[in-house]
């Protein structure tokens, strides 16, 4: 059922509902207004009696038979149109005329207003002087009755037409208030799919409601799309995750497949080859877990969500990645130098900024050593216009200037690089995620090689980061973005 239709409806029932209340409030204040009337008709006629009532009893008492006569008569005439009746102080009947009820009927002892006794109203008045008595007024209560039932009829006359009329003219403007909202749906239903929120054109109608609920489809179509295109996305992740790890897994496999096909067909290889062989199984299999870890971390950069992002200081994930590498590796030279006091507060992703310095850490420890020298890294954590500075300095052979944008590529590495060549990808990727940036240099003393990540210090108390609207990082070659 339509919304104007039902609004026409409920107007059509609740009208003469609302008719009928305020004609029954008005059909009591007209039968109050009546009784006033009344009871004011009974007292004036009651003060118009009364002097020839008063001589009515003293001439009956004084046996004055025409003098009673007349006085009767005046009584009768100055009643009018309701009737009377008057007794002595004995109760004994003196005259009455007029409508009134029967003799058997009691009546009301003076000095109160007009009652009711059964269908009567009644004025009971007490007559002073020296032959005292009393006065009754009378004057029935369907008196009244037609001037109420005319209202009643009137009322019920009104409620019957409201019904029609007020539902048509109710469905009237319900159609018209409500022609936007249909014009809103007609536009909700004729959207394509594939336009998403950008093909909604939503068009202010100047009703708060409908502008309301148009904003609301918007949002929500834009949301939407969003989550569509994250799951696209996660969908090309995933594609993309199985086609790389197919791609450059296919090599350590097939070398290991070969490895063991010589141990098997060759069981008398002497100690020396077979420590060889399983030498190569040992590396071939460390760099196939190594890839596998690389590309797990790398797909869950492009789907990480900007919920998982908060207030964190640099130097904790620093700290834990020194910690961690001396534990591992002791016998590298490595030392953190924190250049500023209180740390530097970012809003970043814990578990990502602790992926770039793990893996900044592991890129010096693999390429940051001159032969027959030892390995040396020192990691400084600064701040310098608005930006939290970390650097990762090495002693090796650095890398020279047309391919330091190829280091961040995936699996760019050296022939004699032991890695994944991930590694650096991971590093950009949680940059690029935290709105950073990333070089490659020579360090201050022109020998080796120095990576600076400079990120956005937190300095608003509600801050927000905007991720990138489309990461691909495992699904293409990406470079420093």
């Amino acid at each position: 059922m339509r919304l104007a239709t039902r609004i026409a409806l409920s107007t059509a029932l609740v009208v003469p509902l609302l008719v009928l209340g305020a004609g029954a409030a008005l059909l009591g204040l007209i039968t109050h207004d009546l009784r006033n009337q009344q009871n004011g008709r009974l007292r004036d006629r009651a003060a118009a009696v009364m002097p020839d009532a008063r001589t009515l009893l003293n001439a009956d008492q004084q046996g004055r038979t025409r003098v009673a006569e007349n006085q009767h008569r005046k009584v009768l005439d100055a009643a009018l149109d309701v009737g009377v009746r008057v007794a002595d102080a004995n109760g004994t009947l003196v005259t009455q005329g007029g409508p009134q009820p029967a003799d058997s009927v009691a009546l009301p002892a003076p000095g109160g207003g007009p009652t009711t006794v059964r269908s009567w109203r009644v004025l009971a008045v007490r007559i002073a002087g020296a032959n005292p008595g009393t006065l009754w007024v009378f004057e029935p209560t369907s008196v009244t009755d037609p001037q109420v039932a005319a209202v009643r009829g009137r009322v019920l006359l009104i409620a019957l037409l409201a019904a029609p009329l007020s539902g048509l003219l109710a469905l009237a403007v319900a159609g018209r208030a409500t022609a936007p909202l249909r014009r809103l749906g007609r536009r909700a239903a004729e959207l394509d799919p594939r336009a998403g929120a950008a093909g909604f054109g939503r068009e202010r109608t100047g009703v708060g409601d409908v502008d309301e609920l148009a904003a609301v489809l918007e949002s929500v179509l834009a949301r939407y799309d969003e989550q569509a295109g994250r799951t696209a996305q996660a969908l090309e992740t995933a594609r993309s995750f199985s086609a790389a790890a197919s791609h450059e897994l296919r090599t350590p496999l097939m070398s290991m497949q070969t490895n063991l096909d010589v141990l098997n067909a060759h069981p008398d290889l002497s100690p020396a080859e077979r420590a060889d062989i399983l030498a190569d199984l040992r590396g071939d299999h460390r760099r196939l877990l190594e890839l596998l870890t690389a590309l797990r971390t790398l797909a869950r950069g492009d789907l990480v969500e900007v919920e998982a992002f908060g207030p964190l200081d640099l130097a904790e994930p620093a700290e834990a990645a020194v910690g961690e590498m001396r534990r591992r590796r002791p016998e590298v030279q490595l030392w953190y130098v924190p250049e500023v006091a209180g740390g530097a507060r970012v809003f970043g992703w814990d578990a990502g900024l602790r992926i770039v310095c793990d893996n900044l850490l592991a890129n010096a420890v693999a390429h940051g050593r001159t032969p027959g020298e030892p390995c040396r890294i020192t990691v400084r954590l600064g701040r310098e216009d608005g930006q939290a500075v970390l650097t990762v300095d090495d002693a090796g052979p650095g890398i020279p200037p047309e391919q330091r944008a190829a280091v961040f590529d995936r699996f760019h590495r050296r022939r004699d690089s032991p890695g994944s060549g991930l590694g650096l990808t991971l590093v950009a990727q949680q940059v690029a995620l935290h709105r950073g940036t990333v070089t490659v240099s020579t360090p201050p003393g022109g020998t080796g090689c120095r990576i600076e990540v400079r990120l956005p210090l937190l300095l608003a108390d509600a801050p927000t980061v905007a991720l990138p609207a489309r990461r691909d990082w495992i699904g293409a070659a990406a470079g420093v973005r």
